[in-house]
């Protein structure tokens, strides 16, 4: 009544040693992951670094990209800023942007205890929420 399989299944299991996938560890996850989130800031760091020549903004830039080559072993790869508009409208979204960012590494940073990256994230969310007129104290 059934036919009898002929040919091997493609079901089966693959030999480990052939197709071996590098593992990483927790950790070097949460540094991968905290790298881009602060890499993201940075790059909307620089977007408002050029928008509003203020030098907190040159103070942050510098100790994002401190941050970053920490956790990569190198410094990190910064595009020229391209913000021509400095419309209200714009400002805010870049500054809700940067505050989305600086919260996500904050949470990585708190997530495998890294003090230097928890301050700077910390900061960076009361310097934007500021400039967004929104409270951080409950």
């Amino acid at each position: 009544m059934y036919e009898p399989i002929r040919t091997k299944s493609v079901h089966t299991m693959a030999d480990s040693a052939v197709h071996e996938v590098p593992q990483r560890s927790r950790e070097e996850e949460l540094d991968i992951r905290l790298a881009g989130h602060l890499t993201a800031l940075l790059t909307v760091t620089d977007e408002l670094r050029v928008l509003l020549p203020d030098a907190s903004f040159h103070e942050a830039a510098y100790r994002l990209a401190a941050q970053v080559a920490r956790l990569r072993g190198r410094e990190p790869l910064r595009a020229a800023p391209s913000a021509r508009d400095t419309g209200a409208a714009h400002l805010a979204a870049l500054h809700q942007r940067a505050h989305m960012l600086a919260g996500n590494a904050l949470v990585i940073a708190t997530s495998r205890e890294d003090e230097a990256a928890m301050e700077l994230a910390a900061a960076r969310m009361e310097s934007h929420a500021a400039a967004l007129g929104v409270s951080t104290t409950a």
